[in-house]
């Protein structure tokens, strides 16, 4: 926990919301650290935050500017996205020499279909409404006005950010070392800040349990431009590789089927067995198993009957005169031949 009392004093450090960079301090850790305050009682409160949970940054605002004594805000080091909010319900504000103030919309990210990223949707937009109007009571702006600082990103100096009304005075005290966190997931960070997380490795775990609190996804945002374009050229080469090589086997499936469907087809037992040579075609029969099969196989009836008259075709004119004239009433030359016959003996 990152919410400490101090000789009176409340010190917020690190990470608004669960603890991702080794410290930070959520809305819960702020009221049991004001146990230990007289909530008549005067408060300086110094803060030293990236930021991160938008929620919980809001409600931790709602409890200090609830409190019935004077609250009074310190950035010792950075208060940028949630921590900014927070720093709002301060009286006064002062920002200590070299601090940094940031001032930007809720950002986070969704999986799922359309209506679950709708209500993303709706969730930030609702956020962003509040959010711009904390920052107009405090600056004297009005919220769309504000709406507009937070739309682009504003990175204030101590001198900016009084002359901007978002604080009230700076000190000649130097801030302390900003706190902990991926600088690289804001579009427009000092470069210095950047440059810093990067040295320190300062990144959110892939097993992160509040998306809410990403603007974008780490793994990308921690590249360079360069990186991310070559990235992007050779994913979308190995894509077509693939592709390339899933329709090259498509084809090549297709035309050896079409190539054993013709063999099989061509086979001389396929004759008069065409019906029973598809559906062996289509079990997925190589053709010499078809041809096995059809080999043992009998003829379709039409075909047997077929092959059958040929042979009753041959013995025709039996029953006719030898004069190639068949009369009503002759006999026929078999007959004749059985009473020859019968007269030899």
């Amino acid at each position: 926990m990152a919410a400490i009392i101090e000789d009176g004093k409340l010190r917020l450090t690190g990470y608004v919301g669960d603890y991702y960079f080794e410290d930070g301090f959520t809305s819960q850790d702020v009221v049991l650290a004001l146990a230990g305050v007289q909530d008549t009682d005067p408060l300086d409160v110094f803060i030293n935050s990236g930021g991160g949970v938008a929620s919980e940054g809001a409600a931790i605002h709602a409890i200090l500017i609830s409190r019935a004594g004077t609250t009074n805000i310190i950035v010792e080091g950075i208060a940028a996205s949630a921590a900014s909010l927070i720093a709002m319900a301060g009286e006064t504000v002062t920002m200590s020499a070299g601090a940094v103030m940031m001032i930007h919309d809720p950002a986070g990210y969704t999986f799922g279909n359309s209506s679950d990223h709708s209500k993303t949707i709706e969730a930030l937009e609702a956020l962003a409404t509040a959010y711009s109007r904390v920052y107009a009571a405090k600056s004297g702006k009005t919220p769309e006005e504000c709406r507009e600082v937070m739309r682009a990103e504003r990175w204030f100096t101590p001198e900016e950010a009084v002359k901007e009304g978002f604080a009230d005075e700076t000190t000649e005290q130097q801030a302390k070392p900003v706190a902990a966190f991926d600088y690289r997931l804001f579009a427009h960070a000092p470069k210095n800040l950047t440059t810093m997380a990067k040295k320190k490795n300062w990144s959110l775990p892939a097993t992160m349990a509040a998306p809410a609190a990403q603007p974008r996804p780490p793994e990308e945002t921690s590249m360079t431009d360069k990186e991310r374009a070559d990235q992007l050229a050779a994913e979308n080469a190995k894509l077509k590789a693939d592709l390339e090589n899933a329709n090259g086997s498509i084809e090549a499936a297709v035309k050896s089927d079409r190539e054993r469907r013709g063999a099989i087809m061509a086979l001389e037992e396929t004759k008069g067995r065409e019906a029973l040579a598809e559906h062996l075609f289509s079990l997925g029969n190589t053709v010499d198993q078809a041809k096995a099969t059809l080999s043992v196989s009998p003829k379709t009836s039409e075909e047997a009957e077929d092959d059958y008259r040929p042979r009753r075709m041959n013995a025709s004119g039996l029953n006719k005169s030898t004069d190639g004239g068949a009369k009503k009433g002759d006999r026929s030359v078999l007959s004749a031949s059985v009473d020859r016959t019968n007269k030899r003996r």
